[in-house]
C-alpha cells in the first residue's frame, strides 16, 4: 500500500476508474485514522475534543492500492473533491440486469399461483385410468405439503418482523 498526499490520491482514483470503465472493481474505504497506544473514546468535557484524521484507501484488489491521510482541516475540502469525482465516475457503472429480475419475479408469482390451484382427483379407483388418479392424489399430496412449508416460511417472517420492531 503506497501512502500518498491528497491531490495525487484522487488522480490516482480518477485514473483506476478510467482503467476499469470496461471492466473490473474498485474497493474504497474510508475510516478514522487511531495512532497505536492511544485508545480513542468518546468524553463528556466539551474541552478535551481530540480530533483524529481519516484514513482513505482505495484498490483494485491486484495492482494498485493508494492511501490518504485526511486531516480534520482538510476533511471539508477533500470530501467535496472525492464527492465530485465520485459522481462523475457512477456513469461508467453497468445498469442492473432487470430483465433477469422480472423473470424471478414472473416465477415466483406462477408458484404462488399453483399453490393456490386445487387438484381435481377424478377417476375410477380401479380398472381404466386407475394409475392417472394415482398421479393426481400423489401431486395433491406434494401440494399439500408446499402449502404447509410457504405457511411456515411466512409465519417465521412474520416472528422475526415483529421481533425486529
Amino acid at each position: 500500500m503506497q501512502l500518498v498526499d491528497n491531490e495525487t490520491f484522487l488522480t490516482q482514483v480518477s485514473t483506476l476508474f478510467e482503467s476499469s470503465a470496461k471492466s473490473g472493481s474498485i474497493w474504497l474505504t474510508h475510516k478514522r485514522l487511531l495512532y497505536e497506544g492511544g485508545d480513542a473514546h468518546i468524553s463528556s468535557e466539551g474541552d478535551n475534543i481530540k480530533e483524529y484524521p481519516c484514513l482513505v484507501r482505495v484498490s483494485d484488489g491486484d495492482n494498485s492500492k493508494f492511501s490518504t491521510i485526511v486531516k480534520p482541516a482538510d476533511l471539508e475540502r477533500f470530501h467535496a473533491a472525492y464527492g465530485t469525482l465520485l459522481k462523475a465516475s457512477m456513469s461508467t457503472l453497468r445498469k442492473r440486469d432487470k430483465k433477469r429480475e422480472k423473470q424471478r419475479q414472473e416465477d415466483a408469482a406462477r408458484k404462488k399461483r399453483r399453490l393456490q390451484e386445487e387438484i381435481a382427483i377424478e377417476g375410477p379407483k380401479r380398472g381404466a385410468g386407475r394409475r392417472r388418479r394415482q398421479r393426481k392424489m400423489k401431486q395433491a399430496a406434494k401440494l399439500e405439503e408446499s402449502k404447509k412449508r410457504a405457511q411456515e416460511r411466512e409465519e417465521a417472517k412474520a416472528k422475526a418482523r415483529a421481533k425486529a420492531s
